[in-house]
């Protein structure tokens, strides 16, 4: 049995790390949410749990419900993300860190289908949390390498 997993980070290095972990998880637009007055963007996803896929050829795969948060979120930009439709699903593919005027920088979520989420921050200050809720899926995301 996998652990939960907890990260946290402070800079582009660290992002990457929960980037690969976020891999091919997916939300509703409902899951997102931007709170100016804590200056924080929060979402809950379904994250496929890759640290428990090993070399071997499984039958099933597991996904767990997982919260991401960032602090010191001075402005949000969507793109190709319909907001009016709260039930659309997006897969996440990566997340990303420009350092612009240190500390501060932009951080992109890259969702498919063109879809992008853009923070602005004031210094990088991310966390997750797998919330513990696991369930069973016999799919395991593939990406066609071309």
């Amino acid at each position: 049995m996998t652990k939960d997993l907890r990260l946290a980070a402070e800079d582009a290095t660290d992002l990457e790390v929960i980037s690969a972990a976020l891999q091919d998880a997916v939300c509703q637009v409902r899951d997102l949410a931007f709170l100016p007055s804590t200056r924080r963007f929060a979402l809950v996803v379904n994250r496929f749990r890759w640290e428990g896929e090993g070399a071997a050829r499984r039958k099933s795969h597991e996904r767990v419900r997982t919260g991401l948060h960032f602090e010191n979120v001075v402005n949000v930009r969507a793109r190709n993300i319909a907001q009016d439709r709260p039930e659309g699903v997006l897969n996440l593919l990566a997340i990303r860190f420009a350092e612009l005027n240190p500390p501060s920088g932009a951080v992109t979520l890259v969702f498919s289908g063109g879809a992008e989420l853009q923070l602005e921050v004031e210094a990088l200050e991310c966390h997750l949390s797998d919330l513990g809720l696991v369930w069973e899926t016999p799919n395991r995301p593939e990406h066609d390498l071309d």
